[in-house]
């Protein structure tokens, strides 16, 4: 009997660090390749965000997310922007609000010291 309780908690346990995956996006634009993570999956309410940037010029870059979905009926548009605080390597991290599930569509701004601000376009399901 014990080995049945041993398993079965196991198997629970097992079936919820599947569901608790992390979440991760690669977005192109301009000629740049980002990508979106996040420690646990992406929810309505506050989510911590990082944005990798692969290419060594930007890896100092200032790094900005505006997401917003637009206006559908009976509904106002919603919208939020956040900079994104450098942790070095080329990864910035952010705190972003999804106030409601649906598809929000995402702007990355990239602005690197020298050369042409990069704007990635994408979008995510919450």
């Amino acid at each position: 009997m014990k080995k049945l309780l041993k398993i079965l908690t196991l198997l629970v346990l097992s079936v919820s660090l599947l569901q608790a995956a992390a979440f991760e996006k690669t977005a192109n634009g301009g000629g740049v390749t980002a990508v979106i993570s996040s420690d646990k999956p992406l929810t309505t309410g506050n989510n911590t965000l990082h944005v990798s940037i692969k290419d060594p010029q930007y890896k100092d870059a200032a790094v900005a997310l505006k997401v917003f979905m637009p206006e559908m009926p009976g509904m106002p548009p919603m919208e939020m922007q956040s900079n994104a605080k450098a942790m070095g390597n080329g990864i910035y991290k952010t705190d972003i609000n999804f106030s409601m599930s649906g598809t929000w569509q995402v702007w990355i701004f990239i602005t690197p010291k020298s050369g042409q601000k990069v704007r990635i376009k994408t979008s995510l399901n919450i």
